[in-house]
């Protein structure tokens, strides 16, 4: 699909500019979501077949990260899923993570007995050495927009025999990733991916699944010996094979809003969807006088931006003190010309 086949499936009030706090939702996903609630509130159609869209959600997360289904688990936050991968290192062990990490993927280390040591984005690679067990930070920080220096990071954890962990929330949808890269590549879904909130995914490679203790199992990682799904009732523990030994019991509705999201996201291409956001983000900065930086998400020191912007009914965010901005599918000239007649 062409993106100026897309363009019509969103309305958004003009000037919004804040997908990295949380994504519009094209017309399919809203018009399932209302379809949905209404069964509910009839009490129309079992809990199963609103259940099938998490396998469609897995299954198009899978193809947009270059991953199989069956490595994929679904939850509903990235801490939540980072969770066990802490809980599964031995009492001390060392992780690396950057200074200005997302506490999403900061607090899950913290908050277990760890050696955790915290170094500036730029400074992770060489901070990895023979005592490192895990290194964690985003694909694209949250704050900046700053997209990671991914292959440093992984080519030194990799040296060593440290796992490596991603938080992929803020780079999925927009920026080309291949999850196969990493051992652990976790993503929030109502950002960049455009879902309800209550959705998320996590790419578990292999050879560390059972490196990892799922210790948030319930009924939906089990499985029953005839390969059926979901073990209801009594022992032996029957955990699922698959990834899907890592899943939390899916928020229905907000799968059910996730699954035409990433199916349309799939459609379009992320390449596609790269160029675009990329190209509306750098005219931003080229309007303030600033360099490109490659980024969907931008980062700049504006005394008062925000005052002025939200005057102008531009939304956007303030983090650390600056100005983030951030430019997706249904993001426009009129949308970056609006904000830079308010703020020059």
């Amino acid at each position: 699909m062409e993106l100026h086949e897309a363009v019509h499936l969103w309305e958004p009030t003009p000037g919004y500019l804040n997908t990295a706090s949380y994504g519009l939702p094209p017309r399919p996903a809203l018009e399932a979501v209302r379809r949905v609630l209404g069964e509910w509130q009839r009490g129309d159609e079992p809990w199963s077949s609103w259940d099938v869209s998490t396998g469609r959600a897995r299954e198009e997360f899978a193809r947009l990260v270059g991953a199989d289904a069956d490595d994929i688990a679904v939850g509903a936050a990235v801490s939540q899923q980072l969770a066990p991968v802490a809980a599964s290192l031995p009492s001390g062990a060392h992780v690396v993570v950057p200074e200005a990490e997302f506490t999403s993927n900061l607090f899950p280390w913290l908050v277990q007995d760890l050696n955790v040591r915290t170094v500036p984005l730029e400074k992770v690679a060489e901070a990895v050495d023979g005592r490192t067990a895990l290194v964690a930070f985003s694909v694209v920080q949250s704050a900046t927009g700053e997209v990671a220096p991914v292959d440093d990071i992984v080519a030194a954890a990799r040296a060593h025999d440290a796992l490596v962990v991603a938080d992929a929330t803020q780079a999925v949808g927009w920026l080309p990733v291949d999850a196969r890269r990493f051992d652990v590549l976790a993503c929030a879904a109502y950002k960049w991916l455009m879902a309800p909130r209550g959705a998320a995914f996590c790419y578990v490679a292999p050879a560390v699944r059972e490196r990892i203790r799922p210790v948030a199992a319930g009924w939906y990682a089990g499985e029953e010996p005839s390969g059926e799904p979901h073990a209801y009732y009594g022992p032996p523990l029957r955990l699922a094979s698959t990834a899907r030994r890592f899943d939390l019991s899916p928020a229905w509705l907000s799968y059910v809003g996730a699954a035409p999201a990433l199916e349309l996201l799939g459609a379009i291409g992320v390449e596609r969807i790269h160029a675009h956001d990329v190209a509306l983000a750098d005219r931003f900065l080229a309007g303030l006088g600033l360099p490109p930086t490659g980024s969907a998400i931008v980062s700049v020191d504006l005394p008062g931006a925000q005052e002025r912007l939200a005057a102008a009914g531009v939304r956007a965010a303030v983090r650390d003190g600056r100005l983030r901005a951030a430019f997706h599918l249904y993001t426009t000239d009129a949308d970056v010309d609006l904000a830079l007649n308010a703020l020059t």
